[in-house]
């Protein structure tokens, strides 16, 4: 096993090389809690809105998902889909209604509708969510079906938080957020959304952050998988594929034994329904929105589900709908591939700083001999063994900023002579240029988690993963072997890890088609150039499908995550249309400062920091 990561319970830090080229990461998920829901006479602006959309109850709703992994200031993990949630749950292509069945006539009989009712009808009890943090922060558990198609059914559990305007008078309704996933944590959401955000969004909003079902406070799933196990990027390997394909079984018969009466139903179409009944608590008309990662997709899904009701949605960071998700994780290996040649250009034209070669082509080949003596030989840094695989998986995500994987390649050089490596420079890396940036009050709030299930993140992922779309894997081995490899030829830095065998092979059939996204509801999205989670030809596929949308690129952006940067660009633009409801005239493009790009890398340093991009326990989420 590794070492523990910062802010372990054991204390010890791990080197920051080994957080790159370690195949293994640990999660630290932190979040806040509340209690107690009060249940009241009906709630205004839930009604018209159960009333409206009884029109769509006999259509066919789809919901899909992808990954994605958003930090500010901090790692995030992000990936979430929408799902459908209102008077009726809906069952067609375009567009759901709330809260009933998926399938056509369940949703819209008078009996699922006057239990959704009773379920808009709860006051939440706000209470201060820690004392730590400022009695503004609040936090509130309301019910959820846990199954939409039977609202009279079992019920669970939703987290959720709230920072209520400071100037009511200018108020024009809710704001949520989603930092990405799946799997990850957003009750802290409003605290960071606080600091970030221009007064001019602040005053006309308030921020509202929940947990995803499943997820964190709100009725977390368990799967009982240990941190080996947890581990899901393996690399392909004649000898070893049956020990994978074992592993792969393994995680989904735990799941179905611990949590199999829940997992079907942790899903993003799920997710977008609850969002649309806190809406309804909430007396919203419609909500605005920022997501993160997968959040972009758990935002498409809701905007497909309830287009009506989605106002100002910012979605950074693009998954592809089509893609979701097995496709998405293969986009990490297709997305390497070019961010890795613009690394050997970059290194090349610095050879005098780095020594790593004077052309592209001797750049590559010192980077493949080191994974080469690597595969023969481990190299030991700070005690621990680093294969050939550890960095082809660590250069995956560091190929994106040139100057870190520079500096990782010269320091793991340096211990394969047996000449030790600089951890300190190292970790200064992914540091904001100047100096590291103030922790902020949402950061560090673990203690706030002590009763989420230690693989709760893991559990979540799967259950989103595979449970949105089961038709996109495959139920043979041989289908992953073959793929595997085969990318690894096409895509060799990752090409076996991303189409390997995975749990949702032996996952169970969704219990609702895929949501298919394609509408014109107004949205803004936002993608950096050389974004390792999301590839730019992911966001831009999403904008494609969101016909209604508008794109802000950034050109030479690196990182996960743009919005905010610093960039006066890109973060007036986003901005503007928080403020006014306005999107840009066409597709705006920006170009990245060395500032922007300095706190990109300041936001995926991996610390334990909420909603950590995933850890060591598994590693490399969107």
């Amino acid at each position: 096993m590794p070492p523990e990561p910062p802010g372990a319970p054991g204390g010890e830090r791990t080197p920051q090389w080994r957080e790159w080229f370690s195949n293994s990461r640990t999660i630290h998920v932190f979040c806040c809690h509340s209690r107690d829901v009060e249940e009241l006479g009906p709630r205004e602006g839930y009604a018209d809105a159960h009333t409206s959309d009884k029109i769509l109850l006999s259509e066919h709703v789809t919901g899909r998902i992808d990954i994605v992994r958003r930090r500010r200031l901090a790692p995030l993990v992000t990936v979430t889909a929408l799902a459908t949630l209102a008077p009726a749950l809906a069952a067609s292509t375009a567009t759901a209604a709330p809260a009933a069945a998926p399938s056509a006539g369940t949703a819209s009989s008078p009996a699922a509708t006057s239990a959704l009712d009773r379920y808009a009808q709860q006051k939440p009890t706000w209470k201060r969510c820690d004392a730590d943090t400022s009695a503004a922060y609040q936090c509130a558990t309301v019910k959820v079906p846990l199954d939409y198609r039977k609202p009279g059914g079992k019920r669970i559990d939703l987290a959720i938080s709230r920072i209520k305007t400071a100037d009511p008078g200018k108020r024009r309704g809710i704001l949520l957020s989603n930092p990405g996933g799946p799997g990850g944590d957003g009750l802290w959401m409003p605290l960071m959304m606080k600091e970030e955000l221009p007064e001019s969004v602040l005053k006309s909003h308030d921020l509202v952050g929940f947990d995803p079902r499943g997820v964190g406070r709100s009725s977390p799933v368990s799967c009982d998988l240990t941190p080996k196990q947890e581990n899901w990027l393996r690399p392909y390997k004649a000898e070893t594929y049956a020990k994978d394909v074992a592993w792969a079984r393994t995680v989904a018969d735990k799941c179905r034994k611990k949590a199999g009466d829940r997992l079907p139903h942790i899903t993003t179409r799920n997710t977008a329904r609850d969002m649309d009944l806190v809406r309804a608590i909430l007396g919203q008309k419609k909500i605005s929105y920022v997501g993160y990662s997968y959040g972009t997709y758990l935002g498409a899904v809701y905007a497909q589900l309830f287009p009506k009701r989605a106002d100002r949605f910012v979605l950074d960071s693009a998954v592809d709908p089509q893609r979701a998700w097995r496709g998405m994780i293969q986009w990490w290996a297709e997305g390497a591939e070019p961010a890795f040649d613009r690394w050997t250009e970059w290194a090349a034209a610095r050879s005098k700083t780095y020594g790593l070669g004077n052309t592209p082509k001797k750049v590559d080949r010192t980077f493949w001999e080191l994974v080469a003596r690597a595969d023969k030989d481990p190299i030991e840094v700070d005690g621990q063994p680093t294969d050939g695989d550890d960095i082809r998986q660590g250069m995956r995500a560091l190929s994106f900023t040139p100057q870190a994987a520079s500096e990782a390649v010269v320091e793991l050089r340096k211990a394969a002579k047996g000449k030790p490596a600089s951890a300190k420079k190292l970790a200064r890396i992914t540091e904001a240029e100047g100096g590291g940036t103030p922790a902020p009050e949402w950061a560090g709030k673990a203690a706030l988690a002590a009763e989420t299930p230690a693989d709760n993140m893991t559990a979540s992922f799967w259950a989103v993963l595979c449970g949105d779309n089961s038709a996109a894997w495959s139920r043979n081995p041989e289908t992953y072997r073959r793929d595997a490899i085969e990318d690894k030829g096409r895509y060799p830095l990752f090409g076996d890890f991303a189409s390997s065998i995975k749990p949702c092979a032996f996952w169970g059939k969704s219990a609702e088609p895929v949501t298919v996204v394609k509408n014109r509801v107004g949205s803004l999205v936002v993608q950096n150039e050389w974004d390792s989670q999301t590839p730019l030809p992911s966001g831009q596929a999403l904008h494609r499908q969101l016909k209604g949308s508008k794109m802000v690129t950034v050109l030479g952006g690196e990182g996960h995550g743009v919005y905010p940067s610093g960039n006066a660009c890109t973060d007036g633009a986003v901005n503007r249309y928080l403020a006014t409801g306005k999107l840009p005239a066409k597709d705006v493009t920006c170009k990245a400062t060395t500032a922007s790009n300095a706190q990109a890398r300041q936001n995926e340093k991996p610390d334990a920091l909420p909603g950590s991009p995933v850890p060591e326990r598994a590693p490399n989420r969107f």
